[in-house]
């Protein structure tokens, strides 16, 4: 039987074997925790995250990754993983989402990775697109036409709170000026975050174990598409809709077979009804804690989701150094400035 007549349902629960490849981008990213060194971290934990993923029994093709963006020498769009299948699976990587949290070694840095059935997930050049995600409470209140104080009254009605006990997490950006000002002006409380909102529409997605119920505001596309993996895995809803910066990011979507103010929901971000999520710790966060060294065993702690069981894990892992140092896990070990000298 080829790859392509096998059954696409993802029978193996992918999230905890993909916990082991966020954990190896996580310990090589941490070692770098507050140097300034963004090239360096990204380039350990890229290198760390392929070098796991290659050890996993899947026929991966690389959907959202770091090559087209960020030109960085691996895990590009396109780019073929894994030791070989089934199943066939479309992943989006993010070694380190935060590369500045962890240049500055400042909390909220994570290595996530979503897995999904082939052809799931929405594929743009585009770089930002505006979000709005929600948890399963307020699924069908949101409509990101609408103004954001309206949204806010119908998202607390569908919840059955005060609009004033709702929490919005936002980037922390000059475009955001307005937006933080009309949610103040509803009375919710709002969590402005430095960088990278993946975690934050996730935490969006989690009502009952974070404090905060929405993400509102524009930010990365591929992050967007991540986000909406998640959101979706956890029965949340989320719309988007692109935010090109000029005209020739215009006639980009354009190409792409989109229209810039085109409306895109939960489904069109990602329609898999199998989805597999990990992520893991580089710094502390509200959802997981950072990397902990110590000189005979390292700590990681990460998150596994899974949509087709609705399933959450919280796993707290104690990695022997000996053991990492006899199988050859260099990076989790030496100073990666070795690493970048060879």
């Amino acid at each position: 039987m080829t790859y392509s007549e096998e059954p696409e349902t993802l029978d193996r629960n992918l999230a905890i074997e993909m916990v082991r490849v966020t954990e190896a981008a996580a310990m090589a990213a941490g070692r770098v925790l507050g140097w300034d060194e963004k090239e360096l971290a990204d380039g350990v934990a890229v290198e760390a995250m392929r070098r796991a993923l290659n050890g996993v029994a899947i026929e991966g093709e690389v959907v959202i990754g770091e090559g087209e963006k960020d030109e960085a020498p691996m895990l590009y769009i396109g780019e073929k993983v894994g030791a070989g299948g089934p199943p066939r699976v479309d992943i989006a990587v993010d070694p380190i989402e935060g590369t500045t949290l962890v240049a500055h070694g400042m909390p909220g840095a994570v290595s996530v990775i979503t897995v999904a059935e082939p052809g799931t997930m929405l594929r743009t050049h585009v770089a930002y697109m505006e979000k709005i995600a929600v948890g399963p409470g307020a699924r069908g209140a949101i409509d990101i036409t609408r103004p954001p104080g309206e949204n806010l009254h119908r998202i607390a009605e569908a919840l059955g709170t005060p609009t004033r006990d709702l929490t919005v997490v936002v980037l922390d950006r000059p475009r955001h000026t307005d937006l933080l000002a009309e949610i103040r002006a509803t009375g919710a409380r709002l969590r402005l975050i430095p960088h990278g909102d993946v975690l934050g529409t996730i935490m969006s997605a989690m009502e009952d174990f974070t404090e905060v119920q929405v993400l509102m505001g524009i930010g990365g596309a591929t992050e967007g598409v991540v986000g909406a993996c998640a959101v979706r895995a956890l029965d949340g809803d989320m719309q988007a809709r692109f935010w090109p910066r000029d005209d020739a990011e215009v006639r980009l979507l354009r190409e792409e077979g989109y229209e810039p103010n085109q409306i895109l929901t939960v489904d069109d971000l990602c329609s898999s009804q199998d989805i597999s999520l990990a992520l893991t710790g580089i710094s502390d966060s509200d959802l997981v804690r950072g990397v902990q060294y110590g000189p005979r065993h390292i700590r990681t702690h990460s998150l596994a989701m899974r949509s087709r069981s609705h399933s959450l894990r919280w796993i707290s892992t104690v990695h022997d150094v000996s053991w990492l140092r006899a199988s050859g896990r260099r990076l989790a070990l030496e100073d990666p400035r070795v690493h970048a000298e060879r």
